[in-house]
């Protein structure tokens, strides 16, 4: 196999999902089968961004708990992976020339972060990065709430950093006029694309769980939403990358409360249709998707593949 797609995610079969009743409580509907949680970092490969295997027999490739991980090159070649982590005002990040060995730290990202109450930011929820090669910093986002659940009037959040030692104070990056959550950057041409979910579902508004897209000229926004979701519900964490099979684009998500992954292709990002054809992990739960050269062959010539099986 010659991968040219790397996919990083963990495994977790939740034990029911959160439903909005008639009289505006949240309630959790257990599923019947039970649920599991592997919260550890799992790597898998693709030649045609369609169809992964797992690696290292599709056990995790690093015991450190995480969720949501999003693993992405810098330009030195450095991989920089980011997830959700336990520690309060913090993401977890971690760097590494091999995909082995990793050098990791929790990172506050929230300090400064009020709301007009004065209450602190109770989550920093999937937090991703770009590189900014205008001003050589990390972007870093995530989403972030000040209510009692952390899908509440939740926001995306940003700030920058050269050394991931100092950061900046955090700012409102995107505030639709519904709660936001699991915000995924892609470039192209001279335009920001912010896949993101939208987290609105209950009587009032209906079941609305799942991936919508905004567009701006500038990284820091402003960003506009365009149209109406792009994926079916209940969807998060979108992923969008380069198709590497033919001209266009492969949008990933994760069907969080049916134990699936999907993938939807575009040609011009706004018009997206579901790819039937894939093949995923069982188990994958809201990973990220990076590109791949053949220089980095060598990289996984010492993983063990597992069978996939989404």
């Amino acid at each position: 196999m010659v991968p040219t797609r790397l996919l990083a995610y963990f495994r977790q079969r939740y034990e029911g999902r959160v439903e909005i009743g008639a009289d505006g409580q949240a309630y959790q509907v257990p599923d019947p089968r039970g649920g599991y949680a592997d919260e550890r970092l799992h790597l898998a490969v693709s030649e045609d961004g369609r169809r992964f295997a797992p690696l290292n027999g599709g056990k995790p490739v690093w015991d450190r708990w995480v969720r949501d991980p999003f693993l992405s090159r810098a330009p030195d070649g450095t991989w920089h992976l980011v997830g959700t982590t336990r520690g309060p005002g913090a993401i977890l990040h971690a760097t590494s020339r091999d995909l082995r060995s990793w050098e990791a730290e929790d990172v506050p990202v929230l300090e400064g972060l009020r709301d007009r109450d004065g209450r602190p930011a109770n989550n920093a929820w999937a937090p991703e990065w770009v590189w900014d090669d205008q001003t050589e910093e990390f972007f870093v986002f995530w989403s972030s709430s000040f209510e009692r659940h952390g899908w509440m009037k939740s926001r995306l959040y940003a700030c920058r950093t050269r050394d991931w030692r100092t950061f900046s104070s955090p700012s409102l990056l995107f505030a639709p006029p519904y709660s936001v959550i699991d915000g995924s950057l892609l470039r192209h041409g001279n335009r920001w694309w912010l896949f993101h979910k939208e987290e609105e579902f209950g009587p009032e508004t209906g079941e609305r769980r799942a991936i919508r897209l905004a567009v701006s000229d500038n990284l820091e926004g402003p960003y506009e939403t365009i149209g109406e979701p792009i994926a079916p519900t209940i969807t998060e964490g979108p992923c969008a990358v380069a198709d590497p099979v033919e001209p266009g684009w492969l949008l990933y998500y994760d069907y969080c409360m049916a134990d699936g992954y999907g993938l939807a292709r575009s040609g011009n990002l706004v018009d997206w249709t579901p790819v039937v054809e894939s093949d995923f992990p069982e188990g994958a739960r809201h990973g990220s998707v990076s590109e791949l050269t053949p220089e980095d062959a060598p990289l996984f010539q010492s993983f063990a593949f597992g069978e996939s099986g989404g």
